[in-house]
């Protein structure tokens, strides 16, 4: 019972809270009710178009996760053992993160086709998260371990299976989760300002300039949605890949 009281309390107080701030500005363009934000989100999910913008938001947000996290494992492991790789690469890499989103979205608008610029940008921000994470894991192991390894004669494939990937599972993990909340955000972003036919970003965008507000909510609260839910499953996904 405590368990689910601690459940149910918070989302009804900022429920109450919301809708009492409705109540004070007494504009449903400026700030909708959750009733009214409900209804236009019950209404959206029974359209297909629904459906295609959230699947195709979810497919480059993915897409960019995906070749920013095989990117960054691999300048990270390239940087730690090669002196001149970290020369080279380490600059670009702490470039890319420290530059705006909104700077990288316009610049890759001139690049490449708009319905690509999503998945770009999603991929560049996660880039220096995992290069960065996987780069301290990779500092941080221990030196007799790999040292006793050498002395067992242990192949490149054996050092990377029994000392390396161990050491660095913590870090990936938590440098993947890290990654996926700014490629959703990063991405959703870009769509926003270059949008694809089909995609979320272009529903707020379209609600925005239709001053829809409850469809800009509705919008927004699915995105929040599938944020919570996706990290919940990866979370999990990454503990039990760590107990095995």
């Amino acid at each position: 019972m405590n368990k689910i009281i601690q459940i149910v309390i918070p989302p009804v107080f900022w429920l109450g809270v919301w809708q009492i701030a409705a109540w004070c500005v007494d504009r449903a363009l400026f700030l909708p009710g959750p009733v009214s934000v409900g209804r236009s989100l019950i209404a959206l999910a029974q359209t297909a178009d629904f459906y295609l913008s959230a699947g195709a938001t979810l497919g480059r947000v993915f897409w960019g996760l995906a070749w920013g996290t095989a990117a960054g494992a691999a300048l990270a492991f390239l940087t730690h053992f090669s002196p001149w790789a970290n020369l080279i690469f380490s600059p670009a890499v702490r470039m890319v993160r420290a530059i705006p989103v909104v700077s990288f979205i316009l610049l890759v608008y001139l690049w490449v086709a708009r319905s690509a610029v999503p998945w770009v940008i999603a991929g560049l921000m996660v880039l220096p998260v995992v290069w960065g994470t996987l780069g301290a894991g990779l500092d941080s192991i221990d030196k007799k371990l790999l040292e006793l390894g050498r002395a067992y004669r242990f192949s490149r494939w054996k050092m990377l299976r029994l000392i390396y990937l161990p050491a660095l599972r913590p870090h990936f993990s938590a440098g993947l989760l890290t990654a996926f909340g700014l490629a959703w955000k990063s991405g959703v972003a870009a769509e926003v300002l270059c949008p694809p036919a089909h995609a979320i970003g272009t529903r707020l965008q379209q609600a925005k300039l239709g001053l829809e507000t409850a469809n800009l909510f509705a919008w927004t609260l699915t995105i929040v949605a599938l944020s919570l839910v996706l990290e919940g499953l990866l979370r999990k996904a990454l503990e039990r890949g760590n107990r095995t």
